[in-house]
C-alpha cells in the first residue's frame, strides 16, 4: 500500500505553509514525497520550514493583492514548474460581533478566505492544463459550516463557505482536464493563528471538547494528503470534516 499515498516528485503549492496548519500540511506533503513550496507573506516561518526539511522553496504573496498572486504563481512557474497539486489553506479567523460588523472586516476577510482561492485556482489551474498532467486542488474552509460556532465568526463563515461552493464549480469546469478538486473541514486546532485572532472572546458551542480530543495540524494535512494520492484519483467535489468527531456531540 506503500504507493497508494506516494507524492514522490509531485510538486505541491501550499498557500499558509509557514506555519500552523499549513506548516503540518507542508511536512505530511514532503513525507509522502512531495516538493513543497510555501506561498505566504511570512519569510521567517517559511525559511524555517525550508531549513526543517518541509519545503524546497519560498515565494512570498499578498493574498489580497490578485497582481501579486498572479506573479507569484508565475514565479513559481518559473522556478519549479506547474505545480501539480494546490492547498488553499491560508485564512484568517479574526472575529466581528454580527450587529457591530464593518464592511472593512467583511472585505479583509473575504479577500483572504475567498477571493485569494479564487485566484490561485485560475492561475494553477492554467497551468496545470498547460502542463497537461490534470492535477488536485484542495481548499481548507472550516468545520464551522456544520456546527462548530462561536460569536463574532459571521464573516468568517460566509467566507468559508464561499469556498466550499466554489469547489464544486471548480471541480465540474476542470473535470474535463483531469484535474480534481475537494473540501477539508478543519476541526479547532491551536495554531498562532486562531489563538492570535483579533475580536471579541470565541463564545460559543464551538468551545466544546471533541471526543477524540482536540485535532493537531498534522491531523488536517492527512486528510489533505488523501485527496492528493493516487487512493483518490476518482474522488472530486467532495468534503471531508476532520474535527475529532465534534459533530456527533
Amino acid at each position: 500500500m506503500a504507493g497508494a499515498f506516494d507524492l514522490a516528485g509531485r510538486l505541491a503549492l501550499v498557500t499558509g505553509g509557514a506555519s500552523g496548519i499549513g506548516a503540518g500540511i507542508c511536512e505530511v506533503l514532503t513525507e509522502a514525497g512531495a516538493r513543497v513550496v510555501i506561498a505566504d507573506r511570512d519569510e521567517a516561518g517559511a525559511q524555517a520550514r525550508i531549513a526543517q526539511g518541509a519545503a524546497i522553496g519560498h515565494v512570498p504573496v499578498d493574498l489580497t493583492d490578485e497582481a501579486a498572486i498572479v506573479a507569484a504563481c508565475a514565479r513559481v512557474v518559473e522556478r519549479h514548474g506547474s505545480p501539480w497539486l494546490l492547498v488553499n489553506n491560508a485564512g484568517l479567523q479574526h472575529r466581528e460581533m454580527l450587529l457591530d460588523g464593518t464592511l472593512a472586516h467583511w472585505e479583509r476577510i473575504h479577500a483572504v478566505n475567498a477571493r485569494a482561492p479564487f485566484l490561485m485556482i485560475r492561475e494553477v489551474a492554467r497551468a496545470m492544463i498547460a502542463a497537461g498532467a490534470g492535477g488536485r486542488i484542495v481548499n481548507c474552509a472550516s468545520s464551522g459550516l456544520v456546527g462548530q460556532f462561536v460569536q463574532g465568526l459571521a464573516a468568517y463563515t460566509a467566507s468559508k463557505g464561499a469556498i466550499a461552493a466554489l469547489t464544486t464549480s471548480a471541480a465540474f469546469e476542470l473535470a474535463e482536464h483531469g484535474i480534481t478538486v475537494n473540501t477539508v473541514l478543519p476541526g479547532g486546532v491551536g495554531t498562532p493563528g486562531a489563538i492570535g485572532a483579533e475580536g471579541p472572546p470565541p463564545i460559543g458551542p464551538g468551545n466544546r471538547k471533541p471526543p477524540l480530543g482536540t485535532c493537531t495540524p498534522r491531523d488536517i494535512a492527512s486528510a489533505v494528503l488523501y485527496f492528493a494520492t493516487p487512493m483518490a484519483a476518482r474522488v472530486t467535489n467532495q468534503v471531508l470534516a476532520v474535527d475529532g468527531g465534534f459533530t456527533i456531540t
